[in-house]
């Protein structure tokens, strides 16, 4: 079946995976924790993404299985993972804006590391143990989609799979709301803990950087919250609510690999709009990353100094197999410089410097004024200032 998508999608999510890395290495320097595992959720994620819907673009043949394998995984952790690190970019913004311990000494920084990697690694691993609990079977691949997770649809299902995202959206988006508040409130106070825009005081949290941050993880929590309700609605709706029996009844034919071409899935419209919906999420969390730290002042200066970086390298590289860095000075022709010699400059009387007129007349101790157009009759020159003009 013809994918409307193909292959705007596949090139979308390349993109996205690589340029989401891009300001890794400044929020590593700065030792923004929760922004570094927002980075790596999303580029697991949109890299995943990219990997399936190029090698299953046109059928459902089951040619990887251990990659679905990593791969469901995968696309489960991120539902959390993303979540959980815009949840601990909000919590920090709380507690600059409340001007509380933002790991100023070293072992500060380690504990909030620290809880940063519980919210955003063990949390996701958790809850990837968890879903062993109410999965149905081994995988599906989804025509133009690729490996997808396969939940049993069961009454423990909703509180062991489906409600996490969206409940850890809710805890987001009120650490947003009392963060907020309380940046308004006590502004000047949390302006020790935020450097103005291009000063050294915190180079790693300056007042752009504070507000990108919460730019960022409002903008999570309006795309994370409402969809985690909409796929818990979907999956009410649209798909029977089976009596959980047993273990051995859940799990009964485990191995199997359930293959859906394209139109099946698309038949039921609103489980489609909710596939497409959660496919797109990834690639627009990495593009809205670069957007918000990617095209800053501070990430264009850090360009440059890359750029500069590198161009040394390369001439210090070719400096040794004997090509040399042209100079900016342009050499003159061999026929200019015979020109040169061949005609040499002629003194200039001072009658005739009298007659020259320039639009600046001497102020002072040799500070130069514009009087307006050139004219003969403004012009006076005295030996003193035929001296400072030789210099």
């Amino acid at each position: 079946m013809f994918d409307p998508t193909y292959p705007l999608f596949p090139i979308i999510t390349f993109v996205g995976s690589v340029i989401v890395l891009v300001p890794l290495p400044w929020h590593i320097q700065a030792r923004n924790s929760g922004t570094c595992f927002y980075v790596l959720w999303s580029f697991l994620a949109t890299f995943n993404q990219f990997i399936n819907s190029t090698v299953w673009a046109n059928d459902t043949v089951n040619r990887a299985p251990v990659w679905c394998d990593i791969s469901v995984r995968i696309i489960l952790a991120a539902s959390v993972g993303t979540p959980a690190a815009s949840l601990c970019i909000n919590r920090r913004l709380y507690q600059i804006a409340t001007v509380q311990a933002v790991g100023t000494s070293k072992a500060e920084k380690r504990r909030a590391a620290f809880i940063d990697t519980l919210i955003c690694v063990i949390l996701p691993l958790v809850f990837l143990v968890l879903q062993y609990i109410v999965q149905g079977h081994r995988f599906d691949i989804l025509e133009q989609i690729g490996c997808y997770p396969t939940i049993y649809n069961s009454f423990p299902a909703y509180f062991l799979s489906f409600i996490w995202p969206p409940v850890i959206g809710c805890i987001s988006a009120v650490y947003g709301v009392f963060t907020l508040r309380a940046f308004l409130r006590r502004r000047a106070a949390s302006s020790q803990f935020i450097a103005p825009s291009g000063s050294s005081k915190n180079p790693g949290l300056t007042s752009s950087h504070y507000l990108r941050l919460m730019a960022l993880a409002t903008a999570d929590i309006i795309l994370t919250t409402p969809l985690g309700f909409f796929f818990i609605y979907l999956n009410r709706s649209q798909m029977p609510l089976r009596p959980w029996i047993s273990w051995a009844d859940t799990h009964s034919n485990f191995s199997r690999v359930q293959q859906v071409p394209a139109f099946a899935w698309r038949a039921q419209r609103m489980s489609a709009l909710g596939i497409q919906f959660a496919r797109w999420a990834a690639p627009f969390s990495a593009l809205m990353f670069f957007a918000f730290f990617g095209c800053a002042a501070d990430a264009r200066r850090n360009y440059a100094i890359a750029f500069n970086a590198l161009a040394t390298t390369f001439w210090r590289i070719a400096a040794c197999i004997g090509i040399r860095r042209p100079t900016d000075a342009v050499p003159l022709s061999p026929s200019s410089k015979g020109n040169l010699h061949a005609t040499p400059m002629k003194p200039v009387s001072r009658s005739a410097l009298s007659s020259i007129s320039l639009p600046f007349s001497s102020v002072g101790t040799g500070s130069l004024t514009a009087t307006g157009p050139p004219s003969a009759s403004s012009s006076h020159f005295t030996d003193s200032d035929l001296k400072r003009s030789s210099l």
